[in-house]
């Protein structure tokens, strides 16, 4: 995106909701630079006539003054401070809605491209530097630009001929500085990326934490975490040199314009066209000057910091879905549940080839259907694509004679339970995982599932019972507990398809027994769909799938397959070895 778009959409989608809050923290600035500017105006009468005319008559008034605009500046500054900050969290909050409400609206496949920690990292530190520019940036040049015109009025008024001497540190300035806000805007990059590389490497460090101490890997991890940490350090470090490196060149034209101006004031009070007065009032200004003179002359590095951050988060705002209704979608309208898929044809990625080989499939409604293949054989892929994860590149898939892209993606969803191997829990209570398949389920709806998956078994154990903790992803509970209270989720939304994914492959034989009576219940009557490892579940299975390498080989019920697939013979006789 170019910069001028960027300013344009950040306008219109954050700060013009602040607008009066942004002219009223404007409104303050200008007593700040008035108030500023006055500090400086009043040195004029207090030397000339308290110290040159030794005038007793403003004794009092003038040092009066000076308090009412020193207390005026100080309160002007903080209210306009507050009101930017209220801004710029404000600001904040909404980027970081916007950025959360379009990762977990997008497609499956966005979010499998990109590891969550470089996402984590886009959230928290590219939007503090777009909200520094929002906020910090703007304030910055409403204080420190009618400051810096308040001052030059009052060095004007005592002297045009210093003024004009002084006023060309101000371009000096600018240009040094927009060459270092060049430099912020490559370094700020390569810092997000390094920050980006860090939360990666936390999420996997916290996630694999007992692989890291049984495999004795922690002096492996330490220097890992050192190494992402000194790169992110030093991209830090150069952003903050890039920073400083303005202070040397500011002292210095400093220095060259208080040495000019005392030579040249010597000379114009030598044939009397100013006094020590209008020289001391003026050199106070310009010395006043030198502050918003820095400030804004680092405006630009912040300007560059958050446009660089912006061009990043932007784009996953305005990410677009690839799998949406089509037009005129329609509610899905369940019947039997009959699943087919008509000459279905998927990839991943087209240079990869084909997942899933023109494939035709029948799955009879409210009873069961088994896939049996090797690992990578394209099971997985069916599931996923019946809810709508990922869509087939040719070919339908339909429900009741009604294909599922032809309809609403809310009601297809709504129909159908998932329950995978691989079972994925939040950080919260045993009944609000469960009321996760149903919000408004009553307590008592709660318990009754509860004791159909088997969960009141272990539940009643727990400190807290249903209002026990679980933690990140489950990590309170074994792993025939987690499947339990995922098979009691899925009992909770009622829906007439059921996705069995390896759901009791990894089990002891007891847990095993359990969950199996538990999904007798969660399946009966319903569609279902299992990929099965388990001899119990092949066996129960009204129709079995045998899929190899993204194409159905064969199928059948047990029996048949027993005699008419060598593949499915090799696959149960190394079942009955186990």
């Amino acid at each position: 995106m170019q910069k001028t778009e960027i300013y344009k959409r950040l306008y219109k989608d954050y700060s013009k909701k602040y607008l009066d809050k942004i002219i009223l923290s404007a409104l303050f600035s200008i007593l700040v630079a008035g108030s500023t500017s006055s500090i400086a105006w009043l040195l004029d009468p207090a030397i000339k006539k308290l110290f040159i005319e030794k005038d007793q008559s403003l004794i009092f008034l003038i040092p009066l003054m000076i308090i009412l605009a020193f207390t005026t500046k100080g309160l002007s500054l903080y209210f306009a401070k507050a009101t930017m900050i209220s801004v710029g969290e404000e600001i904040k909050k909404k980027l970081q809605f916007d950025m959360v409400n379009s990762l977990i609206k997008t497609d499956t496949q966005i979010i499998d491209k990109k590891h969550s920690g470089k996402f984590i990292s886009n959230l928290t530190y590219d939007v503090t530097h777009i909200t520094n520019l929002l906020s910090n940036a703007i304030l910055t040049l409403f204080k420190d630009s009618l400051t810096l015109i308040g001052l030059l009025t009052v060095m004007f008024l005592q002297n045009w001929k210093l003024a004009l001497i002084s006023i060309i540190m101000i371009p000096l300035a600018s240009v040094s500085a927009r060459k270092l806000g060049k430099r912020i805007g490559k370094v700020a990059t390569e810092a997000q990326e390094k920050s980006g590389y860090l939360t990666t490497y936390l999420v996997e460090l916290f996630k694999n934490h007992k692989l890291i101490k049984i495999f004795q890997k922690e002096d492996l991890e330490v220097n890992r975490a050192d190494k992402h940490l000194a790169q992110l350090k030093d991209k830090n470090k150069k952003i903050q040199t890039v920073f400083v490196r303005l202070s040397p060149i500011m002292e210095t034209l400093t220095g060259f314009m208080v040495a000019i101006l005392i030579f040249y004031s010597g000379k114009l009070m030598a044939r009397g066209e100013v006094d020590i007065n209008n020289f001391f009032s003026f050199l106070a200004a310009m010395m006043l000057a030198y502050q918003p003179v820095r400030s804004l002359s680092t405006l630009n590095m912040v300007i560059n910091q958050g446009l660089s951050a912006a061009s990043r988060i932007i784009p996953i705002i305005d990410q677009k879905n690839e799998i949406n209704n089509s037009d005129n979608a329609k509610p899905l309208i369940i019947k039997k549940a009959n699943i087919n898929f008509n000459n279905l044809n998927f990839s991943y990625e087209i240079a990869e080839g084909k997942t899933l080989d023109t494939i035709n499939l029948k799955f009879e409604g409210g009873k069961m259907t088994s896939l049996v293949g090797h690992s990578g054989s394209g099971k997985s892929t069916i599931l996923n694509l019946i809810p709508r994860f990922y869509d087939a590149q040719s070919g339908d898939i339909v429900i009741d004679n009604q294909s599922i892209y032809k309809a609403t993606i809310e009601s297809l969803r709504g129909e159908i339970s998932m329950v995978s191997q691989e079972t994925t829990l939040f950080d919260d209570t045993i009944k609000n995982n469960i009321k996760y398949g149903r919000e408004n389920a009553t307590d008592e709806e709660v318990f009754e599932v509860a004791k159909l998956s088997y969960c009141d078994e272990f539940i009643k154990n727990l400190p807290d019972k249903f209002e026990t903790l679980i933690g990140e992803n489950g990590v309170r509970l074994s792993g025939g507990e987690k499947q339990r209270l995922s098979i009691a989720r899925a009992m909770m939304k009622k829906s007439s398809i059921i996705l069995l994914d390896e759901a009791t492959s990894s089990l002891d034989s007891e847990t095993e027994s359990k969950i199996q009576d538990a999904l007798k219940i969660l399946t009966k009557d319903k569609t279902t769909i299992v990929i099965a490892h388990r001899l119990s579940t092949i066996l129960n299975s009204n129709n079995i799938y045998v899929i190899d390498s993204g194409k159905i080989i064969d199928h059948g019920k047990h029996e048949e397959l027993m005699v008419n697939s060598e593949l499915y013979k090799n696959f149960y006789e190394k079942q009955i070895q186990k």
